[in-house]
This record gives structure tokens, C-alpha cells and sequence, in this order.
């Protein structure tokens, strides 16, 4: 199943400049997610985040993970931030940061569940450059009331 930005949000509520999120390739409902995000020179971090080497901020490739993993968990329940929900971060465990991504890359964003009780998700996420292993992690969300 291919989802592209238009239908990526209505999952996610974010929008420009911290929609990471550009297609999702590959969906599997309650447990796996593959999509990507196209870094481009054009990015406005980039003026500020090492301008003579220029490399996406880590806590920026951990967010889109996130985002990829809210829209497969909201995917799943059939939920929407429309309807009045927000996916949260809940924990951060496990991460490892092994190669730099810099303009010109396609980061390719991964998320399988591991685990769901309730509202909790724990997803294992993985970002990729050219299949080659860039951030790995273990996030856990929360679908939470947003009144």
C-alpha cells in the first residue's frame, strides 16, 4: 500500500517545516511500516546545523521515525488527529546513531511493532541511507485525548 504526502496527512498533524514524512512504500496494519523522506540543501536546519557540513540533526531523524510509526499506529485503530487524538512520544530507548545523513540522501524510515497495550505502542525503528543501517532505536508512543 502506497500513501503519499496528501493521504500521510490525515494521520499526521504536523506540517511544514516538521512534516518529516514525504511517502509511505510499504504498510502492513498492526505491525510494520516503510516509508521515506527526501533530505534536501533546501531544509532550513541546514543554515544552522553545521552550514560548511551539513548533516540532518539526529533528534530530527528520531522524530521521523516517530512520525512514520504514528501513521501506522493510527492506521491500525483507524484514528485521526481530526477526531481529536495525538500520538506522543513516551520513551526513547536503545538508540544508536552509525552513519550521517546529509542532503541528497533518501532516508528510508522502518517501524515494526513490538508491542501494544492499549494506547502504548513500542515500535523497533530503523533509519536507512542506500539499505546501509543509519539510526536504530526503540521508541514508545502514546495515542492520547487532545482536548
Amino acid at each position: 500500500m502506497m500513501m503519499d504526502i496528501i493521504e500521510i496527512q490525515k494521520y499526521l498533524p504536523h506540517r511544514y517545516p516538521m512534516l518529516l514524512v514525504d511517502r509511505i512504500t510499504d504498510f502492513e496494519e498492526g505491525t510494520f511500516i516503510r516509508g521515506f523522506k527526501n533530505v534536501t540543501y533546501n531544509e532550513e536546519l541546514f543554515q544552522g546545523h553545521f552550514p560548511q557540513e551539513p548533516i540532518l540533526p539526529g533528534v530530527v531523524i528520531i522524530e521521523a521515525l516517530a512520525q512514520v510509526s504514528g501513521v501506522l499506529g493510527f492506521k491500525t485503530v483507524e484514528m485521526r488527529p481530526e477526531d481529536g487524538y495525538l500520538y506522543l512520544f513516551a520513551g526513547i530507548d536503545k538508540v544508536r546513531f552509525k552513519r550521517r545523513v546529509v542532503p541528497g540522501d533518501r532516508l528510508t524510515l522502518e517501524s515494526t511493532v513490538i508491542t501494544r497495550k492499549r494506547h502504548i505502542w513500542k515500535f523497533d525503528v530503523k533509519a536507512l541511507v542506500d539499505g546501509e543501517l543509519a539510526v536504530s532505536a526503540e521508541l514508545t508512543c502514546a495515542i492520547v485525548e487532545n482536548n
